[in-house]
């Protein structure tokens, strides 16, 4: 460890909260207001970015001896003891995930990411493999994931050009608690009536195929991005595009883990002791239901519905006491050997 005030800078550190940054959207609504609280928020907040180091778009701690530091300074100053050695020798200055809250009061535009090999050869960035969980959805309320049938690019291309590419895509119906994996190529689209958290890798580019034919704030129809997306998405279908998780009330279920990020789930109504002394990684929680108190050395803070926190990995003793039957969402990048 290269710091000499390395046990002064262990001091110093407990879960860190982040001000959300609010995106206006088209398609956005009242939820991050009415239900997840965001101070802030209108009518039409699309997004809640919870904890991102992109570019113009960096959190800042909103709580304790480190307000109003953003996280790019943090990891600058602090490195592995924020990130975790591995963490902080694979990814170096940059924050490698990006945590969302999302609220569709009208459809999203049909879209498609790129993969790190196009992203980094193209604009010098990752590309984007995410994550979406459901918290809330309207009565039949559905989202479009993958394609029914797998098809040709010609045929991709004809239905793009004849309008009649959503009558290709997969829609699937969902209801609190579904997780989707959408890796990079897999064509999706969040519908109107559904809020979700979103996990991802800390990059915001997006190829819009498809965008229901409607205008943008500034009045002119919303670029699409038809032959970058041709180049890039996965026209193979899948027979199920849902990941399946294990129900199992206070204990971590393995939701979805790959070289970018791992997302395990806890349901718990009792006390949970969390030792991460064989993790070299820093943790995020997102509680997704309840409330509960968060005890980590000598200390606690309150954790609600709709809050994210950022673990430094030099925490390694975490306690976890429910107010009410609760639920959190654990994220952290395993180290493969």
């Amino acid at each position: 460890m290269e710091y000499k005030n390395y046990y002064f800078c262990k001091e110093m550190f407990y879960p860190l909260k982040f001000e959300p940054i609010l995106k206006e959207k088209i398609w956005g609504g009242k939820k991050l207001k009415t239900v997840l609280n965001k101070a802030a928020a209108s009518d039409n907040t699309g997004e809640s970015w919870e904890l991102s180091g992109l570019p113009n778009n960096v959190s800042v701690v909103s709580e304790g001896k480190l307000k109003g530091l953003a996280l790019n300074k943090l990891i600058s100053e602090y490195k592995e003891l924020l990130l975790g050695n591995s963490i902080y020798n694979r990814f170096g200055q940059s924050f490698p995930l990006l945590i969302k809250f999302i609220d569709a009061s009208d459809d999203l535009s049909v879209q498609v990411h790129p993969d790190d090999e196009t992203a980094r050869k193209l604009y010098g960035q990752n590309g984007k493999n995410e994550l979406w969980y459901i918290l809330e959805s309207d009565k039949d309320a559905e989202l479009i994931i993958g394609l029914k049938k797998t098809i040709t690019l010609e045929s991709f291309k004809e239905a793009i050009k004849n309008h009649t590419l959503t009558d290709k895509l997969n829609s699937e119906k969902v209801k609190r608690g579904d997780i989707f994996y959408i890796p990079s190529g897999r064509i999706h689209a969040i519908k109107k009536g559904v809020m979700l958290t979103e996990i991802q890798q800390p990059s915001d580019i997006t190829y819009r195929i498809y965008d229901w034919n409607r205008k943008g704030l500034d009045g002119n129809y919303r670029k699409l991005h038809t032959e970058a997306a041709c180049k890039v998405a996965d026209l193979k279908a899948k027979l199920s595009y849902k990941s399946e998780y294990k129900h199992v009330k206070n204990e971590f279920a393995t939701c979805e883990t790959n070289q970018n990020f791992t997302v395990n789930i806890l349901h718990f109504n009792k006390e949970i002791r969390k030792n991460y002394s064989e993790t070299d990684s820093f943790i995020v929680y997102i509680c997704t239901k309840g409330a509960f108190r968060l005890l980590y050395p000598k200390k606690e803070i309150h954790m609600i519905f709709g809050e994210t926190v950022l673990l430094p990995a030099v925490l390694k003793n975490i306690i976890l006491i429910p107010e009410t039957e609760s639920e959190l969402l654990e994220v952290y990048i395993e180290v493969k050997n």
